[in-house]
């Protein structure tokens, strides 16, 4: 079994802790399915790999230790995005300390499995080039809630700031789907040709109407949209039942 990146540094009153939903999508990258369809991919050519909504890094760090296991291809790049500044620096120390841990433990390997480029603080993918992302991975707000949290807190508050960063990670408006829609209709653009995405929905984010939707997006190239459910909770009942879909085109 791999090993789950160390989040103990971590500022839990600010950022957000992991929990299933992130123990999902690392499970999920880590399936044998999904690292042959990496794999097959990204063979011969390292990806660039962004989280959207980094938290505490524990997925991307992840990914970033184990990029060799994962796309079969030494020096993947990662990248992480996210609105809380403090979730940035979270993930930021958690990247470094697995990519340590890994050379530490296998010192025969490549040094460096992987190169971070950083955290930047912005809004999902308001400060990506079009058509540069190759692995893009969302566990985003996906709770129902009467309405969003505004991405900048407005109290001096210390208590309610991070009582808000908190928000900003799990409300996620209408259906739970308010944030998730947004990322949805920027992907086209943000994928690169070869580019895939893997992204976090419960129960009551409808997602087979979600991926329903997908399916239905117009392609440049001729080449169709896919969306298929490829890691599932599969054991809790009603909305808090989670699922990864995988979106793609040939």
């Amino acid at each position: 079994m791999l090993p789950t990146p160390d989040t103990s540094h971590v500022p839990y009153s600010r950022v957000y802790e992991p929990a299933e939903d992130s123990f999902l999508m690392i499970d999920t990258l880590a399936l044998e399915e999904e690292t042959s369809f990496l794999q097959s991919r990204f063979a011969g050519a390292p990806p660039l790999v962004v989280e959207i909504g980094s938290g505490s890094g524990v997925v991307l760090a992840f990914v970033a230790a184990q990029g060799k296991h994962l796309f079969g291809t030494g020096h993947p790049l990662a990248l992480a995005v996210d609105v809380n500044e403090f979730a940035c620096l979270a993930t930021g120390e958690t990247v470094r300390r697995a990519i340590k841990e890994t050379t530490e433990a296998q010192p025969r390997v490549d040094k460096t499995p992987s190169t971070f480029l950083g955290a930047l603080r912005a809004d999902l993918v308001s400060a990506l080039r079009p058509g540069q992302v190759d692995v893009l991975l969302f566990n985003p707000p996906y709770v129902p809630t009467p309405t969003l949290p505004e991405n900048e807190s407005t109290t001096s508050d210390n208590f309610a700031r991070d009582s808000h960063l908190l928000e900003l990670a799990y409300a996620g408006g209408h259906d739970g789907m308010e944030t998730t829609d947004r990322l949805l209709e920027a992907l086209p653009a943000t994928l690169s040709s070869r580019g895939c995405a893997y992204i976090l929905l419960c129960a009551q984010n409808r997602p087979e109407a979600v991926k329903e939707r997908i399916r239905g997006w117009p392609s440049d190239d001729a080449r169709p949209w896919h969306a298929e459910t490829v890691g599932s909770s599969g054991k809790q009942a009603g909305w808090e039942k989670l699922q990864i879909v995988r979106i793609w085109r040939e």
